[in-house]
């Protein structure tokens, strides 16, 4: 059934007065008035008033069709594409955009990391997104912290060589560079953010023991403080992560990042420092689905 079906009422009575401009689906309602004084070759005539059971009679079928036409809506999907999580729909080219499904995205956690993602394409994009997140976050700055989200996220295979590089990565040489101390804390007074917001997933190659994820990210990044020389500004990028079905979930080989894309900057007011340091510890984190 299509939104732009339409219906000939006007078929419906072929013995009844289709000629009659007030004729209604409750048959003809025209009332022709003489006045005292008028010419009968030219008699005067009004609209009549429609009875309240015409009225209910109208209404109900305007009710009809506004139902019919949202249950088509709701229903063009394929069902198919639907039950493997892929939301493309029929003879639609390229891959499909990210949209919610409605699945449940992912079966518990690991620490604070989403685990236990659904073997399928809508999976291997929600593991994606939450590790994104994770491997740009403040608590991979940490080194107490750092070796246990290396081990969640990655394949056992790359999670002692890729720790070691992370460790690098993140030396001392780092870590004053964006006023953090030997534990990735930041100085009294201070707060250190780095907070990452997928905005979609993008699956550019899949099969049942691999899958490549592009997730599109926006967040933001810098010390809040009144004296950081490190201010807290966002950023847009885009993730590539090489996945792996293992253990009976999705965990990482690889990964890559790059710029953008990045929209117009706005001429928004910046909060201020200690508006920042508040919204970080008090707004929490989500688990992120396809």
């Amino acid at each position: 059934m299509s939104p732009g079906d339409e219906h000939d009422y006007r078929g419906m009575d072929q013995g009844g007065r289709t000629d009659d401009p007030y004729s209604t689906l409750g048959g003809t309602r025209q009332t022709r008035t003489r006045l005292p004084d008028g010419d009968t070759a030219t008699p005067h005539t009004r609209r009549p008033a429609r009875s309240s059971r015409s009225l209910v009679t109208v209404i109900g079928i305007v009710v009809l069709l506004i139902a019919a036409i949202a249950f088509a809506n709701r229903g063009g999907g394929n069902s198919d594409d639907e039950a493997s999580g892929n939301g493309k729909k029929p003879g639609a080219a390229g891959p499909a955009p990210t949209g919610a499904t409605g699945t449940k995205p992912v079966q518990g956690k690991n620490g604070t990391i989403a685990s236990g993602f659904a073997h399928d394409e809508q999976g291997a994009q929600s593991a994606a997104a939450n590790y994104a997140v994770a491997l740009v976050s403040a608590d991979i700055l940490k080194p107490d912290r750092r070796a246990g989200i290396v081990r969640q996220i990655f394949i056992a295979e790359r999670a002692g060589e890729l720790e070691t590089k992370f460790n690098q990565a993140y030396g001392q040489e780092f870590l004053d560079k964006v006023g953090l101390d030997q534990n990735g804390n930041a100085a009294e007074g201070m707060t250190y953010v780095s907070r990452t917001a997928p905005v979609g997933t993008k699956v550019t190659a899949y099969s049942a023991s691999s899958a490549t994820v592009d997730v599109w990210c926006t967040g933001v990044f810098g010390t809040a403080g009144v004296s950081s020389t490190n201010p807290v500004s966002s950023d847009w990028f885009t993730m590539t992560l090489q996945l792996q079905w293992t253990s009976e979930d999705w965990k990482v080989d690889s990964f890559a990042q790059k710029e953008g894309p990045a929209p117009v900057n706005t001429d928004r007011t910046a909060s201020n420092a200690d508006e920042i340091a508040k919204a970080v510890e008090e707004y929490g984190g989500f688990t992120y689905a396809r």
